[in-house]
């Protein structure tokens, strides 16, 4: 529903913004600029498959854990990149990749009378392979934005994530169940122009400053969607689940602070 309403606002924008997004459209179609399209459009079948895998990760299990689990996405993206760019992790940044999945590990819900083990390991695969689908729609992402400009590209992501779920409901219909619209259509509003800026932002980041120092930078909140989610739906964690997102929060604070200090020594 979000992308329904957000994808003809952001082709609206998108014109405003930046006056020379149709002549980068068009220009996709040229036989040289083939591979750009391709990648632009692969970014939108990952972004797809990542948020539909959030999306059912949250329903399973409490929103700050299935957040935490999929902000660790930056351990994935320093893997790709070190595989792709050739940007190799340093001991350090392998300890403290270490101590985010310890954390993670930490923060995994017990088995209880509503909620089944088999529903929450359902919920803890869907957040990790949403996390790696992230982290690899990063790093194609710095791929693409070498050569294309960060606007056009996220429209045609959020395009692309909006043509697969009405593709989606002719496999997956919705319930029948009567269904309170006006609610959801308010939240969809809201959502949808949050993940607009949300993204334009991190394309913009991505292109600037790389996939790997974007989504450490990215990744810091998932003390504040824990917050978050207490504040606004009651959501209660017990002592080791904070425990853990602390720690998974402080390990992408100390991999940002690692980044930060290699590309400051290189520059000097």
């Amino acid at each position: 529903m979000r992308m329904l309403l957000v994808v003809p606002l952001m082709a609206a924008v998108a014109f405003k913004l930046y006056p020379s997004a149709p002549k980068e459209f068009k220009s996709l179609f040229r036989r040289d600029r083939r591979n750009v399209m391709l990648q632009a459009f692969g970014c939108g079948v990952l972004m797809f498959v990542y948020i539909t895998s959030l999306y059912i990760a949250i329903g399973l299990i409490p929103t700050g854990i299935a957040l935490t689990l999929f902000f660790t996405y930056p351990v994935f993206t320093a893997l790709l990149s070190w595989k792709f760019f050739g940007d190799a992790p340093t001991s350090f940044s392998w300890l403290v990749m270490g101590i985010i999945l310890v954390g993670s590990v930490l923060t995994v819900p017990q088995s209880s009378a509503t909620d089944s083990s088999n529903t929450i390991a359902i919920g803890i695969c869907a957040s990790v392979i949403a996390g790696i689908f992230n982290a690899c729609y990063n790093v194609l992402a710095q791929k693409c934005l070498e050569q294309f400009h960060p606007i056009p590209f996220t429209w045609i992501s959020f395009a692309s994530t909006l043509l697969l779920s009405g593709v989606s409901l002719l496999f997956f219909s919705p319930p029948s169940a009567q269904l309170d619209w006006t609610p959801m259509w308010i939240g969809s509003i809201f959502s949808g122009l949050v993940s607009f800026l949300g993204h334009t932002l991190n394309n913009l980041g991505i292109r600037t400053i790389g996939a790997t120092t974007a989504s450490i930078i990215g990744a810091s909140s998932p003390a504040m969607t824990a917050l978050v989610a207490w504040a606004t739906i009651s959501e209660t964690l017990n002592v080791i689940q904070c425990v853990g997102i602390g720690i998974v929060t402080l390990g992408i604070a100390l991999l940002s602070r690692e980044k930060f200090m290699r590309k400051r020594s290189s520059s000097n």
